[in-house]
């Protein structure tokens, strides 16, 4: 199969056909499925039926990124979910950054999904101050784009395949969106799998904290002391399969 026109080369969605338990493997802000793939392949191994999806503007452009936010990502998710769900008996959601956001609003709409998987997860509106204000200053001064924040990863022989550019009006469709997931995490009742990297350099900590201290299912919770930001490209990128697929086997059933 070849490249669908106008992607990047590598940023295709995956999908693996498997059996009746399926994973959804969400990629993060300004990324694309290269990031989670090897999770997903990790979660294909295992037996799962996977489904890797590319968020719309993501893995294109920067400027078709800036005609989308978080209504287009979240009806993306939705249908992906969908989609998978009506092929499987149960499904698990995984997410990194902006994908673990969006795991978070999945689970408040969808409280049949089997556990979720965040791993540095965007959840906690207030800490991204900063960027708010410099994504609000951006566009008051008739600019429309910050500099990247795709590629943090310790391991010098990785890289991430994201836009090296951030979209300003899309980071605050995105805070807005990572806001009003906040007043429903403790109606969130599937079990969840946390996976930290003490060294991120994108999310702030309060994140993990307000969601250890909010969601309202059984936590699971993991350091990763060997990663930046883009875990699952980096050291800590074969614990962060183990667990998730042990963590989706066991609530799978």
């Amino acid at each position: 199969m070849g490249i669908e026109p106008g992607i990047m080369a590598g940023a295709e969605p995956y999908s693996a056909k498997g059996g009746r338990h399926g994973a959804l493997v969400i990629h993060g802000f300004t990324g694309c499925p290269q990031s989670m793939r090897p999770l997903g392949k990790a979660f294909a191994d295992a037996g799962f039926t996977v489904e890797v999806p590319r968020l719309p503007g993501h893995g294109t452009t920067p400027d078709d990124m800036n005609r989308t936010g978080w209504s287009e990502w979240t009806a993306a998710a939705d249908a992906a979910y969908r989609d998978l769900a009506a092929r499987t008996d149960s499904v698990v959601v995984a997410g990194l950054s902006m994908g673990g956001s969006l795991t978070l609003w999945l689970a408040q709409q969808h409280p049949e999904i089997k556990g979720i998987v965040l791993i540095n997860p965007a959840v906690k509106a207030d800490d991204f101050g900063p960027f708010a204000e410099g994504a609000k200053a951006t566009l008051a001064a008739g600019e429309r784009f910050l500099p990247a924040i795709a590629g943090d990863i310790a391991d010098p022989s990785s890289k991430e395949l994201g836009y090296d550019k951030t979209p300003a009006q899309c980071l605050l469709s995105l805070l807005d969106g990572v806001k009003a997931n906040e007043a429903g995490l403790s109606r969130i009742k599937s079990p969840a799998l946390i996976l930290h990297s003490q060294q991120d350099h994108v999310i702030p900590p309060g994140s993990v904290e307000l969601l250890r201290a909010r969601l309202g299912g059984t936590v699971e919770y993991a350091t990763l002391d060997k990663s930046f930001h883009v875990a699952t490209l980096d050291y800590d990128a074969p614990e962060i399969h183990r667990r998730a697929v042990a963590f989706g086997k066991l609530v799978s059933g």
